[in-house]
């Protein structure tokens, strides 16, 4: 048996995203649930001037009673069409911005009008830069049957049509979700907890939780590698 991890994608997310998906055989983008205002689909924070300063990605029409697939993004609007180059001038001194911003580069080209699309695009793209094998899927195209359950139910449904036995959680869940039922229905749940990770950035004083690409661009791959393992589960 294996385990698996369900999450809404997110774009260019926080390294704990990353260290969710390395700990499990199967990851699900959950994007037929409804789009959450203020969270992390459509923004993340970057370094800028030594400061956490947050990017977004222009949304047509979003709403939380829309779905987050069927949300577009508004790629003529000039903040999206500045992201690259912001992006550029922040980093462009980091000890790894040759290997990385054409990587950050490639993704914020990627022909897609959905906002859905771009994040898992983002998301892979980047597993792939860090050798990441966890098999993928996409709620809507894969457990669209499930859909109606509840919420408890449908993670459950989708761990047993993936002959999963484990599902693995944000550990922001345990509000949500209880070791009990998930045992009751055969599956045991596990929240995941990142450690801090800590790295040299431009100036003495660290700041965390940035976006992926914070990390990408002050780290070679195999010191990220080894921050993906700074977690436990409970």
């Amino acid at each position: 048996m294996s385990n698996i991890a369900v999450m809404q994608p997110y774009i260019f997310p926080y390294i704990g995203y990353f260290q969710m998906i390395s700990a499990v055989d199967k990851f699900v983008f959950y994007d037929d649930v409804n789009y959450i205002k203020g969270g992390w689909i459509n923004r993340n924070r970057i370094l800028i001037n030594n400061l956490p300063q947050y990017f977004t990605i222009p949304l047509i029409k979003a709403s939380p009673n829309r779905l987050i697939n069927e949300i577009e993004f508004d790629a003529s609007n000039k903040d999206y069409s500045k992201l690259t180059h912001k992006i550029q001038q922040a980093y462009a001194k980091a000890p790894y911005f040759k290997e990385v911003f054409p990587i950050i580069k490639d993704i914020l080209n990627h022909k897609t009008t959905y906002i859905s699309e771009l994040a898992i695009y983002s998301v892979i793209t980047i597993c792939r830069y860090l050798d990441i094998d966890t098999k993928f899927f996409v709620s809507s195209k894969d457990f669209n049957e499930s859909k109606g359950l509840d919420r408890a139910d449908r993670l459950i449904d989708i761990c047993k049509k993936e002959n999963c036995d484990t599902y693995i959680n944000a550990i922001g869940g345990q509000e949500l979700y209880t070791k009990e039922y998930f045992s009751e229905n055969g599956i045991k749940l596990f929240f995941i907890e990142s450690e801090k990770v800590t790295y040299k950035q431009f100036g003495d004083e660290f700041c965390p939780w940035l976006s992926i690409i914070d990390v990408l661009m002050f780290n070679e791959k195999e010191v990220i590698k080894q921050m993906l393992n700074k977690h436990k589960l409970i």
